[in-house]
């Protein structure tokens, strides 16, 4: 049966320098809207559930056009405000073997979504229409009165038996690499989340954790259990990343549950875009719990589901439940016809 998965986040510009080309040698650049919850929202829709999107738009053509971006993608427009000027922007330069791509914000803080007030939200329908709500790192990072946004809508939502999902997604060029600045905000977050997208990483430099062990997978099983105990999250779920030769990544992902780690294959794929794999395979995590698949199951759905938002352009996932477990199965056909 379809869940309401709802996202708060912020709709951006995104503004894409063509092919390979650094902004210094770009004569024009191809525009779109997204977002951590733009796709997270959307990605559930290509499940099979109901997205919807918490955020607040400009009330001119600009909003006019992420609307109808938005529309296409299939997001349920009940929880979008329009009010204000002004939408966040950021500039994509790919990058290409040994040069990692490169994003730059703009415009960010001023945002419509970015100064919204608390009232601006309708509090009481959020939490009697939403199974599960999504959280990202990144909407932590911008202002007060986003992380006040934030805490106070899950906590609501929290109330009304609604399961809350954070993705840590941590940016050092957003919190100017302080870690300790961060922290308390994540803890808060933590303290009210079921399900946690994360790392060792995170629990190492946000949280502050030790560990001896040198290798990240140990580190990985010996500090995941930990954050579960301390904050009380149910379930811990990511990914480990490699970028090879070629233009090529390998991907492992792990969810930890009921005490016990659980991991994908490596894959080893091309990359066209790899701008929102990490969206996606928050999404394959949260279906395979909502669908009652099984831990290893859910995990390598996850994992294709990352892996297939690698092949198309833009940030938004496109794939449906039938083409990820094809993936999974390992079929691979040369046309569809």
């Amino acid at each position: 049966m379809p869940k309401n998965i709802v996202a708060f986040g912020e709709v951006m510009m995104r503004l894409q320098v063509p092919g390979y080309e650094l902004l210094t040698q770009a004569s024009n650049l191809q525009y779109s809207f997204s977002g951590t919850g733009v796709n997270v929202a959307s990605a559930m829709t290509k499940l099979g559930h109901n997205g919807y999107l918490i955020t607040k738009l400009p009330d001119n053509p600009l909003g006019d056009a992420a609307m109808s971006f938005l529309q296409r993608l299939g997001i349920e427009r009940n929880f979008i405000v329009r009010d204000g000027k002004y939408i966040g922007m950021y500039f994509l330069e790919n990058g290409f073997g040994q040069r990692a791509s490169r994003v730059t914000y703009t415009n960010r803080l001023e945002s419509t979504f970015n100064t919204a007030d608390i009232s601006d939200y309708d509090l009481a329908s959020i939490a009697a229409t939403t199974d599960v709500i999504h959280f990202c790192g990144i909407s932590l990072a911008m202002t007060d009165k986003v992380r006040a946004n934030m805490k106070a809508i899950a906590e609501k939502v929290k109330e009304n038996g609604g399961i809350v999902c954070f993705d840590c997604n941590y940016r050092p060029s957003l919190w100017d690499g302080d870690y300790e600045k961060a922290k308390p905000h994540y803890e808060d977050m933590f303290s009210l989340a079921d399900i946690v997208m994360m790392n060792e990483k995170d629990a190492m430099y946000i949280l502050g954790m030790e560990t001896e062990k040198l290798e990240r997978k140990e580190q990985l099983q010996e500090l995941i259990p930990q954050v579960a105990e301390k904050y009380n999250i149910q379930t811990i779920a990511g990914t480990h990343r490699n970028i090879n030769e070629g233009n090529a990544h390998s991907l492992e992902g792990y969810m930890y549950k009921k005490d016990s780690f659980v991991f994908s294959k490596r894959i080893t794929f091309s990359v066209y875009d790899r701008i929102g794999a990490g969206d996606a395979y928050t999404s394959g995590i949260l279906h395979g719990e909502l669908s009652g698949y099984e831990p290893d199951k859910t995990v390598e759905f996850a994992a294709a589901a990352g892996m297939l938002a690698c092949t198309v352009s833009g940030d938004t996932p496109m794939s449906t439940e039938a083409e990820i477990l094809a993936a999974v199965s390992g079929a691979k056909e040369d046309v569809k016809r």
